[in-house]
């Protein structure tokens, strides 16, 4: 969906906006344009316009406005719709908001009844009824992109299936893994990610603000369960105060977003490391790396550096809006209106760096001699050394001694485990024998790594059969999912067409 470019127009002094009955003085230039939150909310006009349509439909279905007058409004909005869509709306920071320039638009479009739109609600329930409506767009696109990248990461396992890499902790070589191995891990915390997602939409959809009013509710009979259907909510919120107050779906969003960008960000500092010419794992694509200005030889890994910077920014957004809301009196207050630019940005910045994990993994280069080999040093097979001493009946603590002490004749002759001798090894304990050494080959040490969930061959090809199974799942369900919300739709636009047929 196209989304409203146009730069507002300045605010003209001596203005008071369309609240100004009540003020003597003109507003200031500064304080109108400081007011204002155009350049932010109009983000959010579709969202408006189809809330103004669930409560212009409602209040035509109570009989608080005529049919015609429901069915003109709706009509109207509507055609602001389409405006809207093709990026045709001047926006006006004199107007505040886009509640109040939609409104305007809308009175120009239909004539005084636009007037009665505002009939039964506030600008506290709309904005927050826009808001979850805003986001629940943005939660339903990265989702998609969310599945879109575990996909990447489950086809590049699959295709990498037996290059070994070194495993690290501390950021030292530990034990050898499965390359596909170490990308289904990341796939493990974009699931996770993608049902934090799912569990802030649950609650964000869990409650419609719309009808609370400005904080007590209204006199006037609407139907709250109505304008909640029609908007895909499962009920209106049950507290009207809470309502208009209530920004919990936005920093749950926040918490969520901020910790997909953190595992974006450990697999961009992977893929920093990896592609240096120290580790030299990688290659990544010239599509999606730099170059210096100075230094021809340069090839940088731009993108998932900025990835990496950009987590900080999401992180930002969530802190930012914590403590905004955290001295907040009940009810609605306008510190709330710094709710909406950083929850955008953070959505934006999130999309923005699925979208190129997502197309820059696949191209890039692994260079699988060099991973072996760098498996294969820093005494990666001394944990196997010391499990095939326990095999034999020694405690893994006295085997853990003495591989230790290997580990020092070795450092000591400048050479690998794998290369001292059978008498070296038996002089430390006599229950090394000759089959030692097969075990201490890289392919043996990981395929010897057979516990659920381990790095053996058979165990990662369980993981991926079961990463595709649950994306395949995810897949099916969504579909089944939009095809009941087209057969929804349909019936309410055939519905609305009856209905203003009839009048």
């Amino acid at each position: 969906m196209s989304r409203p470019g146009d730069t507002a127009t300045p605010a003209k002094a001596g203005g008071q906006g369309m609240w100004g009955g009540r003020f003597a003085e003109a507003t200031d230039a500064l304080v109108q344009a400081f007011n204002a939150s155009i350049e932010v909310d109009r983000a959010m006009a579709f969202e408006d316009l189809e809330g103004s349509i669930a409560h212009a439909t409602m209040l035509g279905e109570q009989g608080i406005l005529t049919p015609d007058e429901a069915a003109t409004l709706v009509a109207g909005l509507r055609d602001l719709q389409r405006q809207v869509e093709a990026d045709e709306v001047t926006w006006s920071i004199e107007l505040e908001d886009v509640h109040m320039n939609l409104e305007r638009c809308l009175t120009e479009r239909v004539g005084a009844v636009g007037g009665k739109l505002h009939t039964a609600r506030s600008r506290n329930d709309q904005v927050a009824t826009d808001f979850r409506l805003a986001l629940r767009a943005r939660i339903h696109r990265i989702l998609a992109l969310l599945h879109e990248t575990r996909g990447v990461l489950i086809d590049l396992a699959e295709r990498h299936l037996d290059v070994i890499v070194p495993g690290y902790t501390h950021l030292q070589v530990a034990q050898p893994v499965r390359l596909s191995h170490h990308l289904l891990a990341y796939q493990e915390m974009l699931a996770r990610d993608q049902g934090r997602f799912r569990d802030t939409l649950s609650r964000l959809d869990a409650a419609c603000p719309l009808g609370a009013g400005a904080l007590a509710g209204t006199g006037f009979p609407i139907d709250r369960h109505r304008t909640a259907a029609l908007l895909g909510f499962t009920e209106p919120a049950a507290n009207s105060l809470d309502a208009v107050s209530d920004r919990d779906f936005a920093l749950e969003f926040l918490a969520a977003a901020s910790i997909a960008m953190m595992h974006l960000s450990r697999l961009s500092e992977e893929l920093i490391l990896w592609s240096s010419q120290e580790f030299g794992f990688v290659t990544l694509p010239d599509s999606h790396t730099t170059g210096s200005s100075i230094m021809p030889q340069k090839k940088n890994p731009d993108v998932s550096e900025l990835v990496r910077g950009k987590t900080g920014r999401v992180y930002g957004a969530l802190m930012g809006l914590l403590t905004v809301m955290k001295g907040l009196p009940l009810a609605y207050n306008k510190d709330m209106q710094e709710d909406k630019e950083g929850a955008f940005d953070a959505a934006e910045t999130l999309a923005t760096c699925l979208r190129l994990t997502a197309d820059m993994l696949p191209r890039w280069q692994v260079h699988a001699e060099r991973t072996r080999l760098a498996a294969t040093r820093a005494f990666s097979n001394a944990t196997d050394l010391a499990d095939y001493l326990a095999r034999k009946g020694l405690p893994f603590r006295e085997a853990h001694a003495a591989v230790g002490r290997l580990v020092a004749i070795a450092l000591e002759r400048g050479v690998d485990l794998h290369d001292l001798d059978l008498a070296t090894l038996r002089e430390v304990s006599p229950f090394f024998e000759a089959d030692v050494y097969r075990h201490l080959e890289v392919e043996a040490i990981v395929d010897a790594r057979d516990s659920y969930g381990g790095t053996a061959r058979q165990r990662v090809e369980e993981q991926l059969l079961r990463a595709r199974a649950a994306l395949a799942e995810e897949a099916a369900q969504a579909a089944t999912a939009r095809e009941a919300s087209d057969d929804t739709a349909s019936d309410d636009t055939a519905s609305d067409d009856t209905a203003q047929g009839s009048r």
